[in-house]
């Protein structure tokens, strides 16, 4: 049986735990409405002058990613979107079709080193 364990309301993270009896193993999980976020982001990347302003300022906001995508990086790929050493990963993540919805613009962005 799943039980909730913890509630974030800041970020709307519900973390789960669930004990497998049979196998006398357990699993916690992490469970998020990432809709609003996700309705934002596909908003900013059909404002193509909220992209152009931004540039035009030396930044750039290219992505909002939810905290359970984070989570999963970190645990499947082993990329850390806090670590510099990994930019070059989670861009590459990012500019994958299977994850354009974590951008907030349509252009395209890699860094060099």
């Amino acid at each position: 049986m799943k039980r909730v364990i913890d509630y974030e309301p800041m970020t709307g993270i519900t973390t789960t735990f669930e004990y497998d009896h049979a196998s006398g193993t357990f699993t916690v999980g992490s469970i998020q409405d990432v809709g609003p976020l996700l309705e934002r982001n596909k908003t900013l990347q059909l404002d193509t002058d909220y992209s152009k302003k931004g540039i035009k300022k030396d930044w750039w906001h290219y992505a909002s990613i939810p905290n359970v995508i984070i989570e999963k990086w970190l645990n499947e790929d082993g990329i850390n979107v806090y670590n510099k050493d990994h930019t070059k990963a989670v861009y590459k993540k990012l500019n994958d079709p299977a994850y354009k919805y974590l951008k907030t613009t349509t252009g395209f962005h890699m860094p060099k080193s």
